[in-house]
């Protein structure tokens, strides 16, 4: 690229006038703008396609979540010589049949305190009426019937949507069914074949471009694998402690309220919010406000010590994410897909996160940047210095400083000592 006019002419060693300057960044601008546009535009047809294509897309990603989750007893199988397909195989039934068993033992509970659930909501709904009645609200009987009427007489106008959103229900089950399938038979593969992977993707992409991908795609396998399995230890803790204090505070549902905030955990802080928000409710309906105000009390502990003291032991840095990014993927991620989309948004954006941190490693490797040492450090670095400072040289009178007899003249670059020659041997 041609050298700017301004530059030029510091070059020779001229003052570069302003008006050089203003049209140097002007330049500097306009390039930057169109590059900036470009990888905008970039994005945009990727995220088209990605909208386009999520029906094909989201089973390959909850694949490879599920597919994090099976990796380490699979490696550990195939470590004491188990065939790759065999410990897949095997891992994965018995992944199913542990799902399976929660779903078994959540079910007679669900179903057993569904009366208890009814006539809490019947309880619940008498104590809104009431309060409606009082003040500041002072609403009549009659008025309240009214309401209750017009509520009525609308769900039956709307009794067609009703039905055509059931229809649509039945289909988004059936359709979430199929997408289970095939994430499952991906996961089976990515298990089975992962070993080989990087290894033909480095072949196929040649040794340059090869080895950033492979090294891409190690560390956000690392990244994906450690979020998932770091998450699901977190919400155990979560889900134990959560749910033996809804069984000491008598709150139906107290398994599937736990099982809930396992996988809440999932969905940094939205998850924990929903899934706490949902026991609290339902200990409100229940049991009255006094026992909804100590589940939020439990709820709120447990989020602390999560917090203060699992997170930073198990995560470590953790994903290296701002939780307003946290947030915003969330979001964005259940806009595009509901609850699938926002169970894959953070492990979506981590590995983005990670890809992003590569690249900046790569420019500060050909930059010859280097990273800020921390404050201990710059002290730790200081200390050395000032414990091995030489002794201060001892000035005359004059000024002139004399050095002292016993310290040695410093050696040149070839190892001899200034004003002494060498003599060749003959």
């Amino acid at each position: 690229m041609d050298e700017a006019p301004a530059s030029r002419d510091i070059a020779r060693g001229h003052t570069p006038t302003r008006g050089h300057l203003i049209g140097e960044g002007l330049a500097w601008t306009a390039r930057w703008s169109l590059r900036f546009l470009l990888v905008v535009a970039a994005l945009t047809v990727v995220g088209y396609l990605v909208i386009a294509l999520w029906d094909v897309m989201f089973p390959v990603f909850l694949g490879l979540v599920i597919a994090t989750v099976l990796e380490p007893p699979v490696t550990w199988l195939r470590n004491h010589r188990w065939p790759g397909t065999l410990a897949t195989a095997v891992v994965l039934l018995l992944g199913l049949a542990v799902f399976g068993g929660i779903i078994a033992a959540i079910a007679p509970a669900v179903a057993g305190q569904a009366p208890a659930i009814g006539q809490g909501a019947v309880g619940g709904i008498q104590q809104i009426q009431g309060w409606l009645q009082g003040p500041p609200f002072n609403l009549g009987a009659s008025q309240i019937g009214q309401y209750v009427q017009a509520a009525v007489e609308r769900l039956q106008q709307s009794a067609g949507q009703i039905a055509t959103g059931v229809l649509t229900g039945l289909t988004t089950v059936a359709n979430s069914v199929i997408n289970a399938v095939l994430a499952l038979v991906l996961a089976f593969l990515f298990v089975k074949d992962g070993p080989t992977f990087l290894p033909w993707l480095r072949r196929v992409a040649g040794p340059t471009s090869g080895g950033h991908l492979a090294e891409i795609g190690a560390r956000s396998w690392l990244r994906l694998g450690g979020f998932i399995r770091s998450q699901a230890l977190i919400g155990f803790v979560d889900a134990l402690f959560i749910g033996v204090g809804l069984v000491i505070f008598g709150v139906p549902l107290a398994l599937p309220l736990a099982v809930l905030t396992f996988f809440g955990a999932f969905i940094p802080i939205i998850g924990a919010l929903v899934a706490g928000a949902l026991s609290v409710l339902i200990a409100l309906v229940v049991q009255g406000p006094g026992t909804a105000i100590g589940v939020l009390i439990l709820i709120l502990a447990v989020q602390q010590i999560e917090g203060n003291l699992l997170q930073p032991l198990v995560q470590g840095r953790g994903l290296g994410l701002n939780s307003a990014i946290v947030i915003l993927a969330v979001t964005a991620g259940s806009s595009l897909a509901g609850i699938a989309g926002a169970f894959l948004a953070v492990p979506v954006a981590a590995v983005i996160a990670e890809i992003l941190r590569y690249f900046g490693e790569q420019i500060d490797l050909r930059t010859g940047a280097q990273d800020e040492p921390s404050e201990d450090a710059v002290a730790e670095m200081q200390d050395d210095d000032a414990e091995f400072e030489p002794e201060p040289d001892t000035e005359t009178d004059s000024g002139d400083s004399i050095e002292p007899a016993d310290r040695p003249t410093a050696a040149d670059s070839d190892g001899t000592t200034p004003g002494t020659a060498t003599t060749p041997r003959t």
